[in-house]
């Protein structure tokens, strides 16, 4: 498995997203995540975006990383915030998205960034997992989904 970084918009990035959006809109029952999202936030150094590669080298895996400052959102400055982290179901199981979350962390800090945040939500078990055993720890409520009752956030600083 090899992970790489790709702009946002690369066809393969797009296609993860979409499978993202889909399992988004199954599990909560409506559109899926509506956070405006431009390739630019995803550009180093003030983002990252990754995909990992299976031994076939099929995209089963991405995350990324964008800068946030402080703002009426809820955002801190020097906050690195975690987007379209996702595994697809037949590679789940595998570490891939605990070694993606690393690479982005440790990409986050190298550039600067203090405090990586996250939001996700109470029909996702999983992802919450996934962040509690990696450092991260319930945080005041930002950005886009900060008033809907179903969402988490979560802050690990850097």
């Amino acid at each position: 498995m090899r992970i790489v970084r790709v702009p946002y918009d690369h066809p393969e990035a797009r296609k993860l997203n979409d499978a993202v959006q889909e399992e988004y809109a199954e599990r909560y029952g409506d559109e899926g995540d509506i956070t405006p999202l431009d390739p630019a936030m995803f550009e180093p150094p003030h983002g990252l975006y990754l995909i990992a590669y299976d031994d076939e080298g099929r995209p089963v895996a991405s995350g990324g990383w964008r800068t946030q400052h402080a703002n009426d959102e809820g955002y801190a400055d020097g906050d690195a915030e975690i987007k379209r982290m996702y595994v697809v179901r037949e590679a789940r199981g595998r570490g891939l998205a605990r070694r993606i979350l690393k690479a982005l962390e440790d990409d986050a800090r190298a550039v600067g960034r203090t405090r990586m945040v996250l939001e996700t939500g109470i029909v996702q078990p999983e992802a919450i997992g996934l962040y509690v055993s990696s450092g991260y720890e319930p945080t005041e409520k930002f950005g886009l989904y900060r008033f809907e009752p179903r969402s988490r956030c979560y802050a690990k600083p850097l």
